[in-house]
């Protein structure tokens, strides 16, 4: 085949290096020149983390501020495939994520390119899927294919894993009885899966039906109540992001959403969801399958 494939990505923890090489495997093994870049902020987001770190981010992540970028070196001047690999933060792209979108170097690689993006997330993914998305699109990029990955165990559980591993920056079960945070290591490795159907699809020059059989193997599910907490805790993140960078000292104010979150998800959103189930879910059913799949599809 001999394409031309760039994978560019971001990562802290090194998830989304495993899932890359996992991911590229088939379409090295098929012939194909594949560039991985590792994206690096000049700034480094030291991990482990500490809390107040965390929440400090979250206004320049949710008002998508751009951090500087060491410069980007790529061996070619044009691709036949970039893949993205990225990280929700705070239901929005990660901010070197938004800062790569951001750099017009690599906007100019994106325009007419196909584009296959493989997202890393605890459960919630929606939101920075969509700005990843029109992101590519305001380049002149054409998304064919998008993986969404998450930790899927029960929202409480992987709440507290992903924050133990976030702060110890040990990816093991949490007290011996947790089980361990992030992606699976079953489908990290079934991100091979995904790859040989790409690969297949870029020999055959067939990228326009390349999200039709991801959706077939999985590779994007959409659990209603996750969609549903998503879609109305967006709009209250954009408000706190806003009231936060407004303040000349942040730290308080970050302090005081970190409760705000604790308190949503585990009282606000059951509460939400219960709600839901009786009064509004039963007769919004067609509703429900237009936005599942507006969530599903890469040409939206």
């Amino acid at each position: 085949m001999n394409k031309k494939i760039l994978a560019i990505y971001y990562t802290q923890s090194g998830q989304m290096g495993e899932i890359i090489d996992s991911f590229t495997a088939p379409l090295i093994a098929a012939g194909n020149s594949v560039e991985k870049v590792v994206v690096k902020t000049v700034k480094d987001f030291n991990f482990p983390w500490t809390g107040s770190s965390f929440f400090s981010v979250m206004p320049s992540c949710v008002l998508s501020i751009p951090t500087p970028l060491h410069p980007l070196d790529f061996k070619e001047e044009k691709y036949d495939l970039i893949i993205l690999g990225y990280q929700p933060w705070f239901l929005s792209p990660s901010i070197p994520t938004n800062s790569l979108l951001q750099d017009e170097g690599f906007k100019a690689l994106l325009k007419d390119t196909p584009v296959v993006t493989i997202s890393a997330a605890r459960n919630m993914w929606i939101n920075a899927y969509v700005r990843v998305r029109n992101s590519l699109k305001e380049a002149g990029a054409k998304l064919v294919g998008n993986v969404a990955l998450v930790d899927k165990h029960p929202n409480v559980i992987s709440f507290v894993t992903i924050f133990y591993w976030m702060l110890s920056g040990k990816k093991e079960r949490y007290l011996n009885i947790f089980p361990k945070p992030g992606v699976a290591e079953e489908d990290i490795a079934n991100t091979k899966t995904y790859g040989e159907t790409v690969a297949r699809h870029l020999e055959y020059n067939t990228l326009d039906s390349l999200q039709d059989e991801l959706l077939e193997q999985k590779a994007v599910v959409i659990k209603y109540p996750l969609m549903f907490t998503e879609a109305r805790a967006k709009p209250i993140f954009v408000v706190w992001a806003k009231i936060i960078s407004k303040r000349k000292n942040q730290v308080p104010w970050a302090a005081a959403f970190k409760y705000y979150l604790f308190i949503a998800l585990f009282l606000g959103a059951p509460v939400l969801l219960t709600l839901d189930a009786v009064f509004l879910k039963p007769f919004s059913g067609g509703r429900i399958r237009a936005k599942k799949l507006k969530y599903l599809q890469v040409n939206n």
